[in-house]
């Protein structure tokens, strides 16, 4: 029989794994728990002894029995911040105090801007008589010392779309310096402007949709010239007109269009040009010279009007030869000196003991009829771009220098001593 081993024995050993709630709960009583209690306030204890009784200790058990509530740490947190304001130096705190005031100066300045300058566009449009308030934008900072010195240092105002005779004027901007305020800060009546600085602007938009009825366009040729280009209805035909436009100065407050070149053309077959000049009236274009030659009914047609052959200078020999024989007038409407003859045939002189001649020509005798009431004077006035400004009742505005952009023509205007309200 054998004897049993005996088994050896060890010191305890720490088992390998812990619980880690049974750690959290030896330390119940622990640092943690005076921690939490340290930050606790004075007066959160004496507020616990009024609820629990005079007598009764914070420690007991019936302390121990309540549940754990976290410290309440807002109070210490607005001391902190608290402290931290009063900390502040004196001279920062002022300077601080300073800002802010001046944050509601620097507000109030600009109500009083915005104040005035409506004000102010309100009474250039009931005097001016606009149709729209203009824009009114004063310069300088601050203003209310301005104000208070009845004095306003610049001013710039814009007035859009202003009516001048049959044009409107696309904007007018004018800047005013030295401004003398009449009246006191709370009583303004008007103001006295010394000197003035503007523009004028008369675009071609507004020249498009006003002279030209959409079917003329206005653009700008080198610096003071202004083309005119499209159609023109005339007798129920669409005539393509061209007409060129030189742009002055009219006296000291107006601009004027002198017109020239004015010219219709009927197609290919002749060009009107309205006048008394030889140069003008309704005339054959080159290329329909040329075919009348070669159409012997319409030359014979032409021939067989003295008054047209008287026009044309040619004998009344060489006319017979031509209007007996085909070859003759082949030789006769075949020369460079009979083509320059034509051309310079006015058929409206011609036609007024003769309208059958232009019937003959392919004219329609209501188109011949139309271009005579379009006389000089009626197409100038259709194409005028003048316009003037008017005059002030007090001080003096001049226009100085017109000169013509790509957007429109522009004219630079000065004033003095001008008076705004009583």
């Amino acid at each position: 029989m054998r004897t049993p081993h005996r088994i050896a024995t060890h010191p305890t050993k720490k088992p390998l794994y812990t619980d880690p709630y049974e750690e959290l709960g030896t330390l119940d009583d622990g640092p943690l728990e005076e921690f939490l209690h340290e930050d606790v306030d004075d007066s959160e204890h004496a507020d616990d002894r009024e609820n629990r009784g005079e007598g009764e200790d914070l420690d007991g058990p019936a302390s121990a029995a309540e549940d754990w509530a976290p410290p309440n740490h807002r109070r210490r947190g607005a001391r902190r911040r608290r402290n931290r304001f009063a900390g502040l130096p004196l001279a920062l705190k002022a300077v601080i105090g300073l800002l802010v005031l001046a944050a509601f100066l620097t507000l109030g300045d600009r109500w009083a801007v915005l104040y005035a300058e409506h004000a102010a566009a309100d009474k250039l449009k009931d005097q001016l008589d606009l149709s729209a308030a203009p824009e009114v934008e004063i310069n300088g900072f601050p203003f209310l010392t301005q104000l208070a010195d009845s004095r306003v240092d610049n001013v710039k105002v814009t007035v859009p779309d202003v009516a001048a005779a049959r044009v409107s004027l696309a904007k007018v901007e004018a800047t005013a310096s030295g401004i003398e305020i009449l009246g006191g800060p709370t009583s303004i009546r008007g103001a006295r402007i010394p000197r003035l600085q503007g523009e004028v602007l008369l675009s071609f938009e507004d020249l498009n949709r006003e002279l030209g009825a959409s079917q003329v366009t206005f653009s700008g040729h080198g610096r003071d010239q202004v083309r005119a280009r499209g159609m023109l209805a005339v007798a129920g035909h669409d005539l393509r007109l061209r007409a060129d436009a030189r742009i002055q100065r009219d006296g000291e407050r107006g601009i004027a269009t002198e017109i020239g070149g004015m010219r219709l053309d009927i197609g290919d077959l002749a060009t009107y040009r309205p006048g008394s000049r030889p140069s003008e009236g309704l005339h054959l274009t080159p290329k329909s010279a040329q075919s009348l030659a070669k159409q012997t009914e319409k030359a014979k047609a032409l021939l067989s009007v003295p008054a047209i052959v008287q026009r044309l200078g040619i004998p009344d020999a060489a006319v017979q030869d031509a209007l007996r024989d085909d070859t003759k007038l082949a030789e006769l409407t075949g020369s460079s000196d009979f083509a320059r003859k034509a051309l310079k045939l006015n058929l409206i002189d011609a036609a007024v003991d003769n309208p059958e001649v232009l019937k003959l020509l392919g004219f329609d005798p209501a188109l011949l009829d139309g271009l005579t009431q379009l006389t000089r004077p009626v197409l100038v006035d259709r194409l005028s771009l003048g316009f003037r400004l008017p005059k002030p009742a007090d001080g003096d505005v001049r226009l100085q220098d017109v000169r013509v952009q790509k957007d429109g023509i522009r004219v630079r205007v000065t004033g003095e001593g001008l008076s705004i309200g009583g």
